[in-house]
């Protein structure tokens, strides 16, 4: 109808964003389902093969934009009816935008990676569509049509980084890339509850599953405690980070470490009837040693 490329381009992000919004929706579907022999830690997984889905989808299509805005500068054509073009982009701009604002807002609260993303990529596209309709009018009072290829060309470009920055975050998830902000979160909590007998903790691995997380780690607990004591203390560090923890379930597979005598000048337990050297002072914990496969000190 206009012949414009860069409306072209917009057209097709959308189709793109209607395919993927329905793999998403079978993902979300599948995320939901509950644990079973099969899949002991649940469905999540599936939320990263989505976004990788719709990252391949959209990188591909701006492979595409690019290629039919090369083909546009060896044989250009006169564009037409561009106010039809303005109103159309700003219609589904509108739609984008109450959708967009609306699925990040719900993927925040469920803790949805799905719902978030596809959010963000739908305001995304607002900002794009916007910038489109800034291109078209200007083309409209100035007549330059060269502005039209090359508003096609900064679309295709940002589609492309768009799709590569998706298909980082699934490859991420899938080869349980650990989330910093995951870690610091956990050991803040850890640290503000922190027990007594909770001597030190280290080897701490994240694995995230939709909304969900696993985490193992080593929790070194005085050495005399009896084995009921050790589980209490097990289930209240457990306890303690879903109570604080936002984003979804943490379920926590821990291994007890024994004390030992360099542990006692870090240790806080004011009467011990083991200890071997006088305390003085808490290791406080951060990322540099609670994430190493060794005791503090070591």
């Amino acid at each position: 109808m206009t012949n414009s490329v860069a409306i072209l381009s917009d057209a097709l992000e959308s189709i793109i964003n209607v395919v993927a919004g329905a793999f998403a929706c079978y993902s979300i579907y599948l995320t939901g389902k509950p644990k079973d022999e099969n899949h002991p830690y649940g469905h999540g997984k599936v939320e990263f093969f989505s976004i990788g889905f719709e990252g391949a989808m959209i990188f591909i299509a701006g492979v595409l934009i690019l290629f039919k805005t090369a083909q546009y500068f060896f044989n250009p054509t006169s564009l037409d009816k561009l106010d039809q073009g303005v109103w159309l982009i700003g219609g589904t701009t509108l739609a984008n935008l109450v959708l967009g604002l609306f699925l990040v807002r719900e993927g925040k609260k469920l803790s949805s990676l799905t719902i978030a993303g596809n959010g963000q990529h739908i305001m995304t596209d607002v900002y794009s569509s916007l910038g489109l309709i800034a291109a078209l009018l200007l083309i409209h009072f100035t007549g330059l049509q060269w502005i039209d290829p090359l508003a096609s060309l900064l679309m295709g470009v940002l589609i492309l980084r768009k799709g590569y920055q998706l298909l980082r975050t699934s490859i991420s998830g899938l080869m349980d890339e650990t989330d910093m902000r995951v870690v610091d979160r956990v050991i803040e909590i850890l640290s503000a509850h922190r027990h007594a007998n909770w001597i030190d903790i280290h080897n701490m691995r994240v694995q995230q599953y939709g909304n969900n997380y696993h985490i193992d780690c080593h929790l070194t607990l005085p050495y005399y405690l009896e084995l009921s004591d050790a589980h209490d203390e097990l289930k209240a560090l457990e306890r303690m980070v879903n109570i604080e923890f936002s984003s979804g379930e943490v379920e926590f597979f821990i291994h007890t470490d024994p004390c030992i005598p360099l542990c006692c000048h870090y240790c806080q337990l004011k009467e011990c009837p083991v200890r071997q050297d006088r305390f003085t002072g808490l290791i406080t914990w951060k990322r540099e040693n609670v994430l190493p496969n060794r005791k503090h000190g070591e």
